[in-house]
This record gives C-alpha cells, structure tokens and sequence, in this order.
C-alpha cells in the first residue's frame, strides 16, 4: 500500500487539507501525520505490557534518527497485530518506506517534523506513565488542570507549532514569528481538547480520565461516577469549563488567518477546513445531553465536510468572512 492511501485512510479529514496545500509543504505534513500516528499506535497496543510501550515510545524519535533496520523489524514485530484497524496494520509494515520519504525532505522541514514527533511522544509518555492499563476496571485521572493544558499543547499545540513553521518558511507572514507561533499552538491546543471531550466515554473504559481531579471534586463527582451515563448532568460544569477553555483558543484562528496570503488559496483552505470543523464538533460536545454514554459518538457528518468545501471560494477571498463565519458559529454557544 502507498504512503498516499495510508493517509487517505487513516485520517479522513486531515487528507482533504493535504491534498490543496502547497507542493512545498505537502510531503513534510503527510510523513510527518504518519510518523506521529505510527507512534500511536506504539502506545496504544494492547499486546504490550504498559512498560515496554514506554521503552519503545522513549525511543522512537531516535529510532528515526538512527533508522537501525534490526530495531526497525523488532518494534513492527512486537506491535503487529495490535490494530483491529486493517490500515493501521499496513502503517505498521511501512515505517521504512516513510523514512525514505523523510530521508528526501529538505533539513529545516526534517527539524520541524523530529520537533513535532518529539512533542508528540512526549504526549503520549504522560499517557503510559499517568493511566493504569486499559484492563483497570477503574479509570486514573490527571490531578490539576496544568497536567491537562500541558497534554494538550503536546498534543494539539505543537503539530500547531509545526504547521505553524511550515507556513512561515513558505509564505511571507507579517507578524513576527513568535506572536504567529502562539496563535497557531492555542488553535492546536482547541483541536486538542475538542477530541478529548468527544472520546471521553472510549478513554474512560481503558482507564483514562483527562478531566483533573480538582474539577471532578468541585463538581461532586468521582472516577466510578464517570462510568455511569446518568451522571452525565453532573458533568457539565467540567464539560463547559473546558469547552469555553477550547472555544477561547479557536478565537486564535482570527488573526491567524488573517496573515495567510490570498494568493495561497489552497494553503488558507488547509487552514480553515481544520478550524471550521473544530467548531461545529465543539457544537456537537456542547449540545450533547449525554456525553459519558459510550454508544454515544459524537462526530460531524460527511454533509457538514461537503457544505464547508463548498462555501470555501468566498472565504478564500475574505478574511471578513472567515471571521463572521467562525464568530457565527462560536455564538452558537452562548
């Protein structure tokens, strides 16, 4: 299977931004998407014990730097098999190829992409050393809002980081570097906790509780509670102080876009696809009777994708626009 595939199938929406992004950032995005995702799936396996996922995981950023083809074959036999999700298999069985196309990728965008990777990982050694395992019939949570904050900038600000670089080496950007860095990690830190609330009820039943224990306590509620959908009621202070958290971050997205050349349709849609979508999926959590119910799944339908793509020419041409269009759709919430 071609690397294309596996990011067409592994990441339906992030595919349709690939795909209109410039040619000059296009493969440095894809194989950096595929190597954060393979590292995933190093975490989240099943048929490794938590301590040697962590042994992999502390060393997968090396492992990319060094690319020993013994431990290469050791770390796919070891995971393969730990995926019910056939691409994710064949993700497993292509990591040499991706550092074929990472080898090709010019030096300033490879720091970029072992940066984000990096990030990511750590990210993920807060999963493993923070969560019982996922056979704990009882979930752990993280203790104060700051370890949470700090998940989700490795998590979501970061590759907001990333993408951030990426754009600035291609474009000319008026703001200084610093300030549009910023806004592009808080738009990845919303993208983030957007997906933590929206799997809630998944993470809870593999032990995981990202919501910290002081805004369980305020609430009234602990661990056991979560796992009984009619204590859904009970969680929506945490619920909407981390939605507000999330919606003061995609406010971000504003000046951000602003920056954006027009002559660069394909990278502004790239940027706003992402956004818009974050909005109506924080719509979706917000309005959400019954958000701790696992048959519950909270995601925007294929007719919401098609309808942004369709409105995107007029956004593409004014930044106005953009900005009444999230602002219409962030208003939602009051």
């Amino acid at each position: 299977m071609d690397i294309e595939t596996l990011l067409k199938k592994t990441s339906r929406s992030l595919y349709l931004s690939v795909q209109v992004l410039p040619g000059s950032m296009r493969p440095a995005f894809g194989i950096a998407y595929l190597l954060c995702r393979y590292a995933d799936t190093i975490a989240d396996t099943s048929i490794l014990p938590a301590a040697r996922r962590m042994y992999w995981i502390e060393r997968f950023p090396s492992l990319l730097q060094t690319q020993n083809s013994n431990d290469i074959c050791q770390l796919a036999q070891e995971i393969s098999g730990g995926s019910e999700n056939p691409y994710e298999k064949e993700l497993i069985k292509h990591l040499s190829p991706c550092l074929d196309l990472l080898n090709a990728i010019d030096s300033a965008q490879h720091k970029y992409i072992m940066d984000v990777v990096h990030a990511v990982c750590e990210g993920m050694k807060m999963d493993l050393s923070c969560f019982p395992s996922e056979h704990t019939a009882a979930p752990q949570a993280f203790d104060t809002p700051s370890q949470l904050e700090r998940y989700c900038r490795l998590m979501g600000g970061e590759p907001g980081l990333f993408w951030s670089r990426l754009i600035y080496q291609t474009v000319a950007i008026q703001l200084p570097k610093d300030e549009f860095f910023s806004l592009g990690q808080h738009i990845g830190d919303a993208l983030q906790i957007v997906n933590i609330l929206r799997d809630l009820p998944k993470d809870l039943r593999i032990g995981r509780c990202y919501f910290p224990q002081t805004d369980l306590e305020q609430a009234g509620l602990t661990l056991p509670d979560l796992l009984n959908p009619a204590h859904s009621d009970r969680f929506e202070p945490v619920k909407r102080k981390w939605i507000n958290w999330g919606i003061d971050n995609l406010k971000s997205a504003k000046p951000y876009f602003a920056q954006l050349p027009k002559t660069q349709p394909g990278q502004r849609a790239a940027v706003a696809w992402p956004i818009l979508w974050t909005a109506d999926t924080l719509l979706k959590v917000y309005q959400s009777a019954d958000l701790l119910n696992p048959s519950q799944r909270i995601k925007i339908s294929r007719g919401v994708i098609y309808r942004t793509m369709f409105v995107t020419p007029l956004l593409l041409i004014s930044n106005t626009l953009f900005c009444r269009w999230l602002d219409k759709k962030l208003r939602a919430f009051s």
